[in-house]
């Protein structure tokens, strides 16, 4: 996520911090400090309930930390690729590759909520017995808002619209229920962004009624819409690229250009006369060295452009997406990570024969939605 820094590991996986992550810490303090604790146990100075404030803001956001390892962990039971874990405004996120199974989706997305439940029920338990037991108002107070906070967490995440957890376990029962992954997926994208529109409404009404909370409902409402209309998306390409080859979504031939030159001689004899933007690169033995991106050429300095060599500049095979002719396309675009996208370089005993761009994919969705094969 862009404003993320990595300030660890967690369960193996990088651990990322989003810039918004202090901004909330301060609020759910301030919130905490200023009404809850006040209301929970009265009378006490403002420097204590200063304190107690950041140590409930700050035991939340493990909270959260929590939630998400969880889900990481179960991920990596499962054999699924973890790519990191990250905080932000909005609670967190794992970064996945997908789960092959409807098993393994419904284990995943459970996993978390479950782990929300568990702590909202100990920190509950604990706040009510120390206080019964020893007094302890104020720190009985924060893990009895820890508590309430944890077990809506688990709940809220348990509605069912993705990409909320529910609709993940709404996604593995509809595929465990039909056999159909794209159909369980459209399902869960839907019910997402009707969730997402319902949540927004009511937020706008509770913030129109003077409830400045409505103000967070629309947001989380908006991001859980533009999330799952992403989502639905994204299913239905599964579903325009199911059984497709990648050597039938190619295209072919392809135009390259080679690595040695100079950035100068490069834009000059090859950039320019094409018309795309981005070119793959061949070496000395014509074999594919990575690709080129035109805005990246036009990033360097004049001054640079005769010292430079264009394989310099470019993305090296190792950080592109390559594909067998022979794969099927779905199964490659499930691999595809972060740092990696289209183009796909199509590569055989070393060679490049094909390129698969994001027109070929749309082109195959075109197809799809008209009720062609989605082959060339």
């Amino acid at each position: 996520m862009n404003g993320s820094v990595r300030v660890g590991r967690v369960v193996g996986v990088p651990l990322r911090m989003h810039w918004s992550v202090p901004l909330l810490v301060v609020l759910l303090a301030y919130g905490l400090g200023r009404q809850t604790l006040p209301a929970l146990a009265p009378g006490r100075s403002d420097a204590v309930y200063a304190v107690a404030s950041v140590v409930g803001a700050v035991l939340l956001m493990g909270s959260l930390l929590l939630h998400e390892t969880a889900h990481a962990a179960t991920a990596r039971r499962r054999k699924i690729s973890v790519q990191d874990v990250t905080l932000w405004a909005l609670g967190g996120m794992t970064r996945m590759g997908r789960p092959q199974t409807a098993a393994a989706v419904f284990a995943v997305a459970v996993s978390g909520p479950l782990a929300s439940l568990a702590i909202g029920g100990v920190a509950l338990g604990a706040g009510i017995g120390l206080d019964a037991l020893l007094g302890w108002a104020v720190p009985a107070a924060v893990l009895v808002w820890l508590g309430w906070a944890n077990l809506f967490l688990g709940v809220f995440n348990l509605l069912p619209a993705a990409p909320l957890d529910g609709g993940r376990v709404l996604q593995a029962l509809l595929w465990w229920r039909t056999g159909d992954r794209q159909r369980a997926d459209r399902a869960a994208s839907r019910s997402g962004q009707v969730m997402g529109v319902l949540l927004a409404a009511v937020g706008w009404i509770l913030f129109l009624r003077g409830a400045p909370d409505g103000l967070w409902l629309i947001l989380v409402g908006f991001f859980i819409t533009v999330v799952a209309g992403a989502e639905r998306q994204r299913a239905v390409l599964d579903t325009a690229v199911q059984g497709v080859g990648v050597a039938d979504a190619m295209s072919n031939p392809v135009a390259t250009g080679p690595d040695w030159l100079t950035v100068r001689r490069f834009i000059d004899d090859v950039a320019v006369k094409s018309r795309h933007s981005a070119l793959p690169l061949l070496d000395f033995e014509g074999r594919p060295s990575g690709i080129v991106h035109m805005r990246r050429l036009a990033s360097i300095p004049g001054a640079n452009r005769e010292a430079l060599r264009v394989r310099e500049v470019a993305t090296a095979l190792a950080q592109c997406a390559t594909a067998a002719p022979n794969e099927l396309l779905s199964e490659v675009l499930d691999r595809l990570g972060p740092g990696t996208g289209m183009p796909i370089l199509v590569v055989d005993s070393g060679h490049l024969v094909g390129i698969v761009t994001a027109k070929d994919i749309s082109r195959l969705m075109q197809r799809h939605a008209l009720g062609g094969q989605g082959s060339n």
